[in-house]
Parts: structure tokens; sequence; C-alpha cells
């Protein structure tokens, strides 16, 4: 039987929380918009805009609120903020949501330190939640302006990714449901380190050849480590990963694609970093990527490459060199 979900938070008020806010509200859903910031939720409250999404004018059926404990409470719950904030996030609100609510996870990441995949953290911080995950190739000024969409939803219990998809989907964003959490948090993931391997090769000028082998190479890594944390081939094939792959890496409008052209353009880490008015996942996730790629004895040259730029282990004239220089070998996975 298909469950009925009416009261929405959305946890995290950047430009993807606030466009998946203004879909909710727009099918009529009653939705609360947290943000960590009291004088933020003013702001957006006041002026009916959020600077994250500029030029967009809020639908007035949209909360902004700084309180967590009212944001909790809600048929379901959808967590947007930065990757490496979920768990703090997670535990915060834990003693405020109520037994069984669905807990899903927007945000695309992997925790550095624990290398957990994030349904795994708030699953740890909240153990009477139930988890799904949103992931999928989707730019927030796309889905705010109605253009169409499709992502995977994602949940344990397939019979709640379908209630879910019926409560969130609308003829132009299309949600596909799914029972493979690690496939689709994998994709989600990875994408973003190879996203800026790609603005890599854009802002060195080493021509489009080169970015469609990097593309499909690093296809073939997020197919190993997806399969080794228990994901299938099929998923990471589908639009949570080679979808999501295709657009984060051919598209100025990725963040982590414009931080790799900054990087190939000769900026150094630091600068191109400070340079950005978002977070660039991938800069953060490279390290729990390399990581898992060590635990799990699995290649994964080219997002270890990344990781030795991102950390200032290795600059990115020597890294493209190191990767040249690799021994030729089979195609295979």
């Amino acid at each position: 039987m298909t469950e009925i979900f009416k009261r929405f938070s959305v946890l995290g008020a950047g430009a993807w929380g606030t466009a998946l806010a203004m879909l909710l509200a727009g099918k009529g859903r009653d939705v609360s918009l947290w943000t960590h910031s009291a004088e933020s939720a003013q702001s957006i409250a006041r002026t009916g805009e959020n600077r994250r999404l500029p030029g967009v004018r809020l639908n007035p059926g949209i909360r902004p609120t700084a309180d967590l404990a009212l944001a909790a409470d809600a048929d379901a719950v959808l967590i947007v903020v930065p990757a490496q904030s979920v768990r703090a996030v997670a535990r915060t609100m834990r003693e405020h949501v109520r037994t069984g609510t669905p807990l899903i996870i927007c945000s695309k990441g992997i925790e550095r330190g624990s290398l957990a995949l994030l349904s795994d953290v708030v699953a740890a911080e909240v153990p009477d939640a139930r988890v799904a995950v949103l992931s999928g190739p989707s730019f927030a000024a796309d889905v705010v302006r109605g253009l169409p969409t499709a992502v995977t939803l994602a949940a344990t219990d397939m019979a709640l990714a379908e209630s879910l998809t019926a409560a969130i989907g609308e003829t132009h964003f299309r949600p596909y449901a799914s029972d493979d959490i690690a496939g689709v948090e994998t994709g989600g993931s990875v994408k973003n380190v190879l996203a800026i391997a790609c603005g890599i090769v854009s802002g060195r000028s080493l021509g489009a050849s080169a970015g469609a082998a990097l593309i499909a190479r690093g296809f073939a890594e997020m197919t190993r480590l997806g399969i080794a944390l228990g994901g299938r081939a099929e998923t990471l094939a589908g639009l949570s990963g080679l979808g999501d792959l295709v657009l984060t890496c051919t598209s100025a409008q990725s963040r982590n694609f414009a931080l790799g052209a900054d990087l190939g353009a000769g900026h150094g880490i630091d600068a191109a970093l400070a340079a950005r008015g978002a977070i660039s996942e991938g800069a953060f996730t490279a390290e729990a990527v390399a990581g898992l790629a060590a635990r799990h004895g699995i290649e994964m040259p080219i997002c270890g490459a990344i990781h030795d730029i991102v950390s200032g282990a290795s600059g990115v004239e020597e890294a493209i060199r190191q990767l040249l220089a690799r021994p030729f070998r089979s195609e295979g996975l």
C-alpha cells in the first residue's frame, strides 16, 4: 500500500535544497526549508528569495526556519546539507524526528575519516529512521525552471522507494525507484571526483578525445568501487551513475567541473577552492574514494590522481604525466 506523505522538511537551503523545496511546494506539499543561520532564514522569509538561486521567487508555501526541532517534525525529511556535515545534522535532529520517518539523503559524497556512505552515517545516528537516497543528473536551475529531469530514488524497502517517488515525482521531475542504495550513493559520490578531472582536461585544453576517454575510464573506476561496496553494475550504468557522470563531466554549470577547469588553467588548489561560491564536494570526496580504493584493493588511478592534486601531493602536470605513463592493458573493468 502506498504511504501518504504531505508534510516535508528540506534540511539545507543551498541551491539544490531550495530547488527541491520549490518542487514539493509546487505539488501542494507542506514544506519547511531549514538553514543553520537564523539570519538567512529571516532574509529568505522577508524577501521571498534565496541568494543561492538568484532571480527565483520562492513559492509562498515554503516556510524558512533555523529551528531544527521544528524542521524534523515532518512526514519525510530531505537531507541536502554538505556531505561532510551530514553526521552532525543527523545527530542533532535525532531526538526530534519521529520513529520511522523516512530520511532522504540528497547530498552526494562519502564521509572522510570513517569512509562511510552517507546512508550508513544517517542509519548510525538515527537508528529508528528509514533511510532513502535521491541522486541523479540534476541541476537546481533546471528543476526550478521545470525542465525535464530524471533521477533515482533508492531505499532498502522497495515499497518505501515507490511511495516516495509517487510523493515527490512530477511530470518534469521523474524519480525511478531502486533498492540499491550502495550503487546509487557510489555513483553520486565518485562522479564529483571525476568531474574535477574532466574540468582539468578542459582547462588544460587537452581536447575532446581526452575528455571522452576520461569519462569512459572513470566510469570503469566508479563501477569497480560500486560493486565492491555492494552495489549493482546496472545501477552504476543508470541515472545515478553514468547519467550523473555525463552531466557533471560535460558542463561548466558543475561546481566540480569548474574547480577542475581552474586547476587545469594553472590556479592553485587553495585559490581555486576559495574562489568557489559553493562547496565542490569532489574535493573532499577524493580523499575518501582513495581510502576506499586502498581498503578494497581496487585500481582507481584517475580518482587517485585527483586526490593527489587536491591534497597538494602532486601538481596537475605531474599527475597527467603519471596517468599517461601507466602500462598498456586490456580494457575490461
